[in-house]
């Protein structure tokens, strides 16, 4: 017997990009490849979290793709699907003050991402 059921994994957010998300506008979420991401797949369930608060976002994973660099997924993935608010090189400073260099080393994913049903 095949477990069909869709994985949950819950992320934390920042208010702008959970925003964003929420209003099906944001399409690739940045991340870098931790461990615990290793094994995200199509058709997950991302449900981002606004820390602190009990606001909630699910999202439909439809692909992920890794990257050596935040530059280089930018460069691949266009900046506008990861924020339509910012340009590609306010979007690699904003990517790099959560993300110093010691995390970028572990390597970038792009997770192409679409709003579940509320």
């Amino acid at each position: 017997m095949t477990d069909t059921t869709a994985r949950v994994h819950e992320l934390n957010l920042y208010r702008k990009y959970f925003d964003l998300v929420a209003a099906g506008t944001k399409t690739i979420e940045v991340r870098v490849k931790y461990p615990h991401l290793e094994d995200l797949t199509t058709g997950d369930i991302i449900r981002f979290r606004i820390k602190g608060t009990d606001e909630t976002c699910d999202v439909r994973v439809l692909r992920v793709t890794e990257y050596k660099t935040f530059e280089a997924l930018l460069l691949g993935e266009g900046p506008a699907k990861v924020n339509p608010n910012a340009t590609r090189d306010e979007q690699l400073a904003n990517i790099r003050t959560i993300y110093g260099p010691e995390k970028e080393a572990l390597g970038a994913l792009a997770i192409e991402i679409e709003r579940t049903a509320p």
